[in-house]
């Protein structure tokens, strides 16, 4: 009976490790999906945009 408690433990350690990498994982991913660059020249035009709407 120890062994199998033991081996939950373990499940559940193993669990949380794969669920936290896949987090990391999936920001860094979301993180690089829009350079930097490209997101400040879109500020820009658009801040251009609703100036020369006023």
């Amino acid at each position: 009976m120890e062994n199998e408690k033991d081996n939950f433990w373990l499940y559940v350690g193993g669990g949380v490790v794969v669920v936290v990498a896949l987090v990391i994982a999936f920001k860094s991913m979301h993180g690089e999906a829009i350079p930097a660059k490209a997101y400040e020249e879109t500020r820009a035009q658009i801040e251009t945009q609703i100036k020369n709407a006023k």
